[in-house]
């Protein structure tokens, strides 16, 4: 399978909506590095969310993939999610994780890693993407409670796979 990410959230440092806020624990120490590995984990006893790893090693930031578009497997991501309309299947990051199988046992995958199970490619198609599906809209995160107002949520403002729009902010 293969999809385009289009939405993301970004967790830092010293952010108390960040997993490594509180510090390292056998749940985040994927977080905490090396760089270029997956953070999963469990939310609300129901769905697994991916990130990818940032920052380096002893430094917990990451990103959390929200939504993608699919683009390669989309027949088998309606087996693993029905849904009334293929929209549905990636636009959130709970649903994302279903409709690719990702769950604990690829947390801390090299993403770089062609060879791994979980990995991120540089879309040579990058620019195109930006001129059909942009503009890319910063906002602010989703689903949280704690420091939601930060400006840490990234979106391709022309995808129908984006998980919510949101009111972009001007820096």
């Amino acid at each position: 399978m293969a999809a385009v990410i289009v939405e993301t959230e970004a967790y830092i440092v010293d952010d108390p909506a960040c997993h490594g806020y509180g510090g390292e624990s056998a749940r985040n120490r994927s977080m905490y590095g090396p760089p270029g590995h997956a953070y999963v984990y469990f939310i609300y006893g129901v769905y697994w969310c991916a990130n990818a790893v940032c920052r380096p090693k002893g430094v917990a930031e990451a990103v959390l993939i929200r939504a993608v578009e699919p683009v390669v497997g989309i027949d088998l991501m309606r087996k693993r999610r029905t849904v009334a309309h293929d929209k549905q299947l990636t636009n959130g990051p709970g649903k994302l994780c279903t409709a690719l199988e990702i769950n604990r046992t690829l947390d801390g995958a090299d993403l770089c890693d062609t060879n791994s199970s979980l990995w991120i490619a540089h879309n040579p198609e990058h620019k195109k993407l930006l001129l059909s599906k942009g503009p890319m809209i910063t906002t602010t995160r989703i689903g949280i409670t704690r420091a939601a107002h930060l400006p840490l949520r990234f979106y391709l403002k022309g995808s129908p796979w984006v998980s919510k729009q949101g009111k972009m902010k001007k820096h």
